[in-house]
């Protein structure tokens, strides 16, 4: 391990949050470096992924994906720089310089299998769009609207947190898909005014100016078809308010409820979906990673033409990565959130 590091810092939990994560609940810890064992990799992280769903595994809680452990390195999507491997030829199908794409973030080094990254190639596409647009959001997305939701070109799309990672890219293929009309809600005025200049919506709002169900029903006059939920809550009811008969619905996330102390009310018009005899169906992207090829290869295209469009969030160093989140959180980002790291990191001691 000529001229690697001894040491790198990490990103632990060290207390559940209550509500609202504080700075204090997280700490950033010095760890020893080891070699790379039989099959294994060492990657110096150059870019690291914040996403709304690392919330919940912040609690203690029986769910989907396990709850990050206390004291313990926390975990989430990264892209870094292989800097060394395995004696054994297995870990060599990876070389050293190669970029690859892993799960092993929160930290400026991660050592894992070689079977548990992913090569990817800078002159295909900037290194942090594998954390976004054509990484698990952007698949989440493309997911979400077209297997999920089952969009159907005419329909009139309605997708709420339109301008973060997720929203943005699903609001964008439902018009490259062609949907009849695509509706965006989002929390400032320059948010939704990039919704209608750039990302090509039809009609954006934001729902901190007025009531959701009121801005969505003058919005959509003629109902909408799909819906797509990264928020739940007030948005969540006023969907289920203004969905057509048939109507489709891909529960993607429920950000509005993520740092409630107390049980969320359901919507209080649950009652139409019986009549309106709408679907609505959680979205969960790792059951769909057979789309996976098919998705990078239609994405790609679209961003190689310039149809389609995305918006990053750069934080620089992993001191302020706790601060990137609870920024994320608040929606403090415009698309993806992105951590970004040096790209040559301090050699420890």
């Amino acid at each position: 391990m000529n001229d690697l590091p001894t040491t790198s810092r990490e990103w632990h939990l060290v207390g559940r949050p209550n509500g609202v994560p504080r700075p204090q609940d997280f700490a950033l810890r010095e760890a020893p470096v080891a070699a790379p064992g039989s099959g294994q990799i060492l990657v110096r992280n150059l870019h690291l992924s914040v996403d709304p769903y690392m919330r919940g595994r912040m609690n203690d809680v029986k769910s989907y994906v396990p709850p990050f452990p206390l004291d313990q390195p926390m975990d989430g999507g990264a892209v870094g720089v292989v800097v060394a491997v395995g004696d054994d030829s297995p870990a060599r199908a990876i070389a050293v310089g190669d970029h690859v794409l892993h799960g092993l973030g929160w930290r400026e080094y991660a050592l894992l299998d070689a079977a548990d990254a992913v090569r990817v190639d800078p002159a295909d596409a900037p290194l942090s769009t594998y954390l976004g647009v054509l990484g698990m959001p952007g698949l989440t997305a493309y997911a979400g609207l077209l297997r999920v939701a089952e969009f159907r070109e005419g329909d009139t799309v309605f997708v709420s947190g339109a301008a973060g990672a997720v929203g943005s890219q699903a609001g964008q293929i439902a018009r490259l898909k062609g949907a009849k009309r695509v509706i965006g809600s989002a929390g400032s005025d320059e948010k939704v005014e990039l919704l209608l200049e750039k990302y090509g919506f039809d009609a954006a709002f934001n729902y901190k100016k007025a009531p959701v169900a009121e801005q969505l029903r003058a919005a959509a006059p003629d109902g909408i078809d799909v819906y797509f939920d990264n928020v739940g809550g007030d948005h969540l009811e006023a969907a289920i308010g203004t969905l057509n008969v048939h109507g489709r619905a891909a529960l993607c996330g429920a950000i509005a409820q993520y740092n409630a102390t107390a049980p969320a009310p359901g919507p209080r018009n649950l009652a139409l979906a019986i009549g309106k005899r709408l679907t609505l169906r959680g979205l969960l992207v790792s059951d769909h990673n057979d789309l996976q090829q098919q998705f990078v290869q239609e994405v790609g295209g679209w961003i190689r033409d310039g149809e389609l469009h995305y918006e990053e969030t750069v934080v620089e160093g992993i001191e302020n990565n706790v601060e990137a989140f609870l920024g994320m959180l608040r929606g403090d980002n415009t698309g993806k959130m992105i951590v970004t790291l040096p790209a040559q990191a301090a050699v420890g001691n």
